[in-house]
Order: C-alpha cells, then structure tokens, then sequence
C-alpha cells in the first residue's frame, strides 16, 4: 500500500493512502472524533499542569497549548452543526491506550515518556491533517485543516523541547526511537472503524 506523504519529523512511518481513503469516505465521523482529540489534547495538557505544578516554564508552554486545543474543539464542534452532525460519543480506538502503555511508571521516566508520547500524537495529528487538507474535495474544509496544521506543529515541537530542557539530549533521541517505533507498529494494521488516529 503506498505511502501517502513523506515522513513528519519524529515519526519513523507515514500514513499510507488506504487511512486517506477511509477519512475521506466517512469524513462527519472523522470530523467527531477530532472534536474528541482536540478536548483530550487540552485535558493532556492540564494533566501535566496539575502533576507538576510548580514547573514554571511547563505551566507556560502546556497554558498556551490547553487553550488552543480547546479553541480548535471549538471550531471543530462549528464544523459539526454546519454539517448538521449531531454530537455523541465515539469508541476510541486502540492508538491512545497503547502508547499510554508505553509510559513508565515512576518519575523521573513518567514525565519523560508523557512529554514524548505527547510530542508524537501532535506530530501524527499534523501530519494527518494535512493529508485531510491535501485530500478533502470540500475546498472549505480542506482550507479549516490546513490551518490548523501550523499550531500541530508548533504543539509537537512544544513538547520536544519541554523533554530536551529537562533531560539530557541523549536519553531522549534514545527513548523518543523506542516510543516512535511502537506508534508505528501500533498504527501498522488499519483500524476497522474511521478514526484520526487509527
């Protein structure tokens, strides 16, 4: 199955066309469980906030981050009513709990591995979003996604460097391989149902 775009910085695969094809068959789902990514994003924010609080430049960095998340769940949930999509839930899929098995439990390595695990969903989420921007013949959904492109990647560079400011560089090139090599694997298989990330 070929490839649908060169690799993003920190992942080891690109998304293949066979996701682009299932997004953009089932684009109001895809469009739900974004709204769903973007609002745990900005919970995964304020989850670090509230576990190191006293991390000034963490604080900083993560405020910024939480409160444009909660801005693109904002623009996202727009997109839903002009569609006329109602909200509910969506069973996620496996890509969130898989990585999450990946972070060690005690600290210092539990800050590290969050930090990085974040780092590598924004990365993905950029790189997919510009796909659905590349991709979506609704020119104007096409132009909401390739806006929110930039802060993905500003979000996962964020990240990256909250990990490289509080560990040394080379502990995290070694651990960011590891993480970067399980994300791939987890995403190898298609998930069955259209999500972001599956």
């Amino acid at each position: 199955m070929s490839t649908a775009t060169a690799t993003i910085k920190f992942l080891v695969d690109p998304t293949r066309m066979e996701w682009v094809e299932q997004a953009l068959a089932n684009v109001d789902t895809i469009l739900l469980d974004h709204a769903q990514c973007e609002r745990k994003a900005a919970g995964v924010a304020l989850s670090l906030i509230n576990r190191y609080p006293s991390d000034r430049d963490l604080i900083t960095a993560l405020t910024e981050i939480a409160q444009e998340e909660l801005a693109h769940f904002a623009q996202v949930n727009q997109w839903l009513e002009r569609r006329g999509v109602p909200l509910r839930p969506l069973h996620p899929p496996p890509y969130g709990a898989k990585l999450r098995e990946q972070v060690r439990p005690a600290e210092p390595h539990r800050q590290l591995d969050i930090l990085l695990v974040s780092a590598l969903i924004e990365a993905r989420s950029h790189e997919r979003l510009g796909l659905l921007a590349q991709h979506c013949p609704d020119s104007d959904l096409a132009r909401f996604y390739r806006g929110l492109m930039a802060s993905e990647a500003r979000h996962y560079g964020a990240y990256w460097l909250l990990a490289t400011g509080r560990f040394p560089r080379a502990e995290v090139d070694a651990r960011l391989v590891e993480l970067a090599e399980a994300e791939s694997a987890i995403l190898a298989t298609l998930h069955p149902e259209p999500r972001v990330h599956s």
